[in-house]
């Protein structure tokens, strides 16, 4: 026969909160709000542009958001 034994903890008292509230409350971002952007470009530009990253260590994402910056200016939260 097993001995083993399970212990169960009281339930939290803490009311917990939403995830709206969650986002909310986070402290310390001071980022900008970002917004998703896709496009479709040719195989052979995103197989350039990855591979170029992947040599730099850089994300195409963080490229991509520069060049769109150099074209239609900073954000006024990345002056």
């Amino acid at each position: 026969m097993s001995t083993k034994k399970v212990t169960f903890t009281s339930k939290p008292t803490a009311k917990a909160s939403t995830p709206d509230e969650w986002v909310q409350d986070r402290t310390g971002t001071d980022q900008p709000r970002m917004k998703r952007l896709t496009i479709d470009i040719p195989e052979d530009l995103h197989r350039r542009l990855k591979m170029d990253c992947a040599a730099n260590g850089t994300k195409m994402a963080d490229v991509v958001r520069e060049m769109i910056s150099q074209k239609y200016g900073k954000t006024e939260s990345s002056k």
